[in-house]
């Protein structure tokens, strides 16, 4: 289920409930039943990437960091696929959940809207790696991680609880979305010898390692100096910029990554970037409800 993934699956759940609750709505339901709805999805997109890969023969001697499921032998992928099966049925159950919690019976639109965001959630997790053609071996993972990861994730925890879309949370999204994609580039750029050996055809294989080093530090860079925009476009008091302790880490990061040549370099740097983009995330919403 790769535990270490699932801090940075609510980050967006965590900075969409916190700018709500500024503005003055918030559940506790609702917060709960959509951390849990979240680390569902992350562990079927977990799930999924162990089946693809592992069916594919794209995890093998030659991968680099945590050994997976089906790689050692321990899981079959037939068990691995039941446990998907299982997984979908407990994301719908906690999605119809959330869903009556967030709406009532008297939001029947909205409702059907993110029944069908449900829908393409699911879709995303399962297509990344499994079927005959999944788009994280068509450069698109990037694509998708920015899309589910910053802005679906964090602008519609927010939708929950205020039942409409506002221009506050925008930037926070995006740059979520752009840290969010670093962590996937920086798991692409370890294994770009491995995925090119497979036939698996990630961002980074097509950029190489010294273009893909660029396009990290750019996703990371711009993520923070969107978020200084915000802050001084949406000032209310200095609490507004606890986030600055997590950039911290984040231009360690920089510079490790910088330096990096090993696959094992950037591997160790997974833990680190995955853990400051939860620790920005909640820095920042944290930031805006103490007042």
């Amino acid at each position: 289920m790769r535990l270490r993934t699932l801090p940075l699956s609510v980050s967006g759940i965590i900075l969409g409930s916190c700018f709500a609750y500024y503005n003055g709505h918030f559940n506790l339901w609702v917060l709960v039943l959509a951390i849990l709805t979240t680390i569902s999805l992350q562990v079927l997109s977990n799930l999924a990437n162990d089946y693809g890969d592992g069916v594919k023969g794209t995890d093998n001697e030659e991968r680099v960091g945590p050994q997976r499921a089906i790689q050692s032998g321990e899981i079959t992928p037939e068990e691995m696929y039941e446990a998907i099966k299982l997984n979908v049925l407990i994301i719908i159950a906690f999605t119809l959940a959330l869903l009556w919690t967030a709406f009532g019976t008297g939001n029947f639109l909205y409702i059907l809207l993110f029944i069908v965001l449900g829908g393409f959630s699911i879709f995303a997790a399962l297509n990344y790696t499994m079927g005959d053609s999944p788009y994280g071996y068509r450069a698109l993972g990037d694509l998708f991680v920015f899309i589910f990861f910053g802005l679906v994730s964090t602008m519609g925890s927010y939708f929950l609880y205020m039942h409409t879309l506002d221009h506050v949370i925008i930037l926070p999204a995006i740059a979520l979305g752009l840290l969010s994609v670093g962590v996937l580039n920086l798991n692409n750029m370890r294994d770009i010898q491995s995925d090119t050996n497979a036939g698996k055809i990630t961002l980074a294989v097509k950029l190489g390692l010294v273009r893909a080093k660029k396009y990290h530090f750019a996703l990371i860079i711009i993520a923070m100096i969107i978020t200084v925009i915000f802050s001084i476009l949406y000032y209310v008091e200095p609490y507004n910029f606890m986030y600055i302790i997590a950039f911290i880490s984040l231009i360690i990061h920089v510079k490790k990554i910088k330096a990096a040549v090993e696959p094992n370099d950037f591997d160790n740097q997974l833990k680190v970037l995955a853990l400051s983009t939860f620790l920005f995330a909640l820095l920042l919403g944290v930031g805006y409800i103490l007042y």
